[in-house]
């Protein structure tokens, strides 16, 4: 089943996809958000009933909110696939290099995304979000996938230059709008073996990034026993998992998002984000 956020004249919700829109599922059962869904661990349930339910939300009647609007963590994987690994010049490591997002940060499916008006180098990062349905800590790896609720798609959108500020990546990862996550999360029973999906980026309808899942550095199973050794993991955090070789600050030469710009990031069946660039006022 996939789910998805929204917000409307009424104020946010959620809901289950089905055929047409989505069967609004806000304060069923006393549920008021798709993370308070999956805390509750009523995922299955919730789309037992909204399997034999009539559309009741069309699309087009609601604007797409981030899949999990307010994570507890967001918490982004760096340099995990070797085809950016090695247009980056760094050199293997042992372990998974992870910097963090703000959940202020994010923005939903056909959401703008927001170019700084500071920087010229706004950059694009498709990946894959892992939802975590299962809190815990010290989660050891052939236990890992089963702390899992659903996957989704994301664009950890850089402004390059605030990223290289210093070693640390948090400037250039936090601009508000910066961080596009959806359209859906697609349950991991719906998925099975995330390795198999395709990954790939668009801008301006040109691929600019091709992988599969398959290819990560640090497969999902390590991210979450390698993280949950050093904070708690709790239902509705966020793992973004890297981003495939081909980002435009390492071109030639350099491709940029600028306003008017359209980002698609498409992850087989967990659809496709879409994203149209604008410009943020200059200070």
């Amino acid at each position: 089943m996939k789910f998805a956020s929204f917000t409307r004249a009424s104020g946010a919700g959620f809901g289950a996809v089905v055929e047409g829109g989505l069967v609004d599922l806000t304060g069923w059962q006393g549920f008021g958000s798709l993370k308070d869904l999956i805390r509750g661990e009523a995922l299955a349930e919730a789309a037992a009933y909204a399997a034999g339910r009539p559309v009741e939300l069309l699309w087009g009647e609601f604007a797409f909110a981030p899949v999990i609007p307010d994570p507890g963590k967001i918490l982004c994987i760096g340099l995990n696939y070797q085809t950016h690994k090695k247009e980056t010049g760094r050199p293997d490591v042992d372990y998974p290099t992870i910097f963090t997002r703000f959940a202020d940060s994010q923005i939903g499916h056909r959401q703008p995304l927001i170019k700084p008006a500071i920087s010229e180098r706004f950059d694009y990062e498709g990946e894959m979000a892992v939802v975590i349905g299962q809190g815990g800590r010290n989660i050891p790896e052939d236990r890992a996938l089963s702390h899992v609720a659903g996957y989704a798609c994301y664009n950890d959108a850089t402004v390059r230059d605030w990223q290289r500020h210093t070693f640390q990546f948090t400037p250039g990862k936090n601009f508000p709008g910066t961080g596009a996550f959806g359209p859906f999360l697609v349950t991991a029973d719906e998925v099975g073996d995330y390795r198999a999906l395709p990954i790939e980026t668009r801008l301006n309808g040109e691929v600019v990034q091709k992988a599969t899942l398959a290819d990560l550095l640090f497969p999902v199973e390590r991210l979450i026993s390698y993280i949950s050794t050093f904070t708690p993991l709790a239902p509705g955090d966020v793992i973004a998992t890297g981003t495939p070789g081909g980002v435009g600050d390492k071109r030639e030469p350099p491709l940029y998002m600028n306003e008017g710009a359209v980002a698609e990031v498409e992850i087989g069946m967990l659809g496709t984000l879409v994203n149209t660039v604008i410009s943020d006022a200059k200070p």
